[in-house]
This record gives C-alpha cells, sequence and structure tokens, in this order.
C-alpha cells in the first residue's frame, strides 16, 4: 500500500556496505534504532588490509581522507576513498560510504550515507539515510525532533502514518540534490531523483523524479 516510501524503490542497495541492515524490513524508518549495534557487529567483518580499527567501534578505511581537526566518535565506519574534511563532527552511530565527502563543520549523528554521496558543507544530518549519490547543498539540514517533542509521522497521501521514533530526520532516494539552505523536517522522505529547491522548507513524502519548488508547488521532471 506504501510501496513508494520502501527501501527498495528508494534506494540500490548494492552501493552500500550496510546491505544486510535491510534485509526483512520494508521501511528506512525502521531502520534507525538498529544502526549502532550493527555497526559494531559489521566491523568485527572487516579486511584488517583494508580498514583500520582507530578507536573502540571505529572503522576507517586505509585510503580514506580524515582531517586531523576532525572529530570521529564511535560506532561508525567510513568507507573508502571517502574524504572527512577539517572541522567535521560525528557524533556516532555513523555509516559514511565509499567515495562520500563529510565537509567542513558538518554534523553526522545515527545516519547511514550511501556510497558517493555529499553533505559536503556546513550540513547537520541526524536520524537518516542518505541514498546513493544523494547531495546536500551547502547549510542544508535534517530536522530530527519536533518542536512539541511529541513522535514523528510522515504525511503520506493525506494520512499521516506513524513511525513510533521521537528523533527522525530524513529518508533521501538516489539521486536527491537538495538546495542550499533548506530544511528537510522531521519525518520527511524524499523519492529518487527529485531536486529541491535552495531555501526550502520540506516535509512529508516528495514523489520521485520531481522538482519541488515549495509545498503546494511540485512539479514533474521533464523526462
Amino acid at each position: 500500500m506504501y510501496d513508494a516510501l520502501k527501501n527498495e524503490k528508494l534506494f540500490n542497495l548494492e552501493e552500500t556496505i550496510a546491505k544486510d541492515i535491510f534485509t526483512d524490513i520494508d521501511y528506512p524508518w525502521e531502520i534507525l534504532p538498529l544502526i549502532g549495534d550493527f555497526i559494531r557487529k559489521l566491523g568485527e567483518t572487516l579486511s584488517e588490509e583494508e580498514y583500520t580499527q582507530t578507536d573502540d567501534a571505529v572503522w576507517i578505511a586505509k585510503n580514506a581522507t580524515i582531517a586531523p581537526t576532525a572529530s570521529i566518535t564511535g560506532p561508525c565506519i567510513i568507507g573508502k576513498n571517502t574524504e572527512v574534511r577539517p572541522g567535521a563532527f560525528i557524533r556516532g552511530n555513523a555509516i559514511v560510504g565509499e567515495n562520500c565527502v563529510v565537509g567542513n563543520s558538518t554534523e553526522l549523528k545515527n545516519v547511514i550515507l550511501f556510497n558517493n554521496v555529499q553533505v559536503p558543507h556546513y550540513n547537520y544530518v541526524g536520524d537518516s539515510i542518505l541514498g546513493y549519490k544523494s547531495h546536500m547543498g551547502a547549510g542544508s539540514i535534517t530536522s530530527n525532533v519536533k518542536s512539541d517533542k511529541t513522535k514523528v509521522t510522515i504525511a503520506y497521501q493525506g494520512e499521516k502514518l506513524p513511525t513510533g521514533l521521537k528523533k527522525m530526520g530524513a529518508m533521501l532516494g538516489n539521486y536527491v540534490e537538495v538546495g542550499c539552505n533548506s530544511v528537510l523536517n522531521p519525518g520527511t522522505i524524499i523519492g529518487p531523483n527529485t531536486n529541491i529547491y535552495p531555501l526550502s522548507s520540506v516535509r512529508g513524502f516528495i514523489p520521485k523524479n520531481c522538482i519541488f519548488k515549495k509545498q503546494t508547488n511540485i512539479v514533474e521532471k521533464e523526462m
């Protein structure tokens, strides 16, 4: 009934080291409470030739580039050929895929970044999953807690779907482009290949292959 919200419709599961966490789970928000324990188990299986365990439950690919001023707290896995730039703050429960960019002053917490994701400038990404080749423009953030502190729901075709979570940011499908200084409100899910205009405030489900100009003006791309 809610097929457009399912993991298989949003993500290319061949483009993440975390593929197994999605097994037998339909919806992306159901993944969020599982990330920390999954990292600890997966980290123990990683090749010592390819990854270095730098701290308790922190595994970093040997060919990743980590700035000296970056702060990384476990559990965390940082993939091959990924760049973590100065001032980045990785707070734990974070899987950063291969060929990613975590930029200056970007903060990550309880996230999965698929391969080739870019969060390169002043981004906050918390309690979120970012699909293959998704990109967040400078200053764009995921807001992961409602102002009234109630549990997050997802607005979908006139319904409000309960997640059971007090913290949920955004789920970005493959190839999503988020414009600069946008806010993705709690419970946002954006379908693959959709573009978000700069300075947008986004909430609920945004379909695939669209251009989000504002909440009342979402148009299909010309294919």
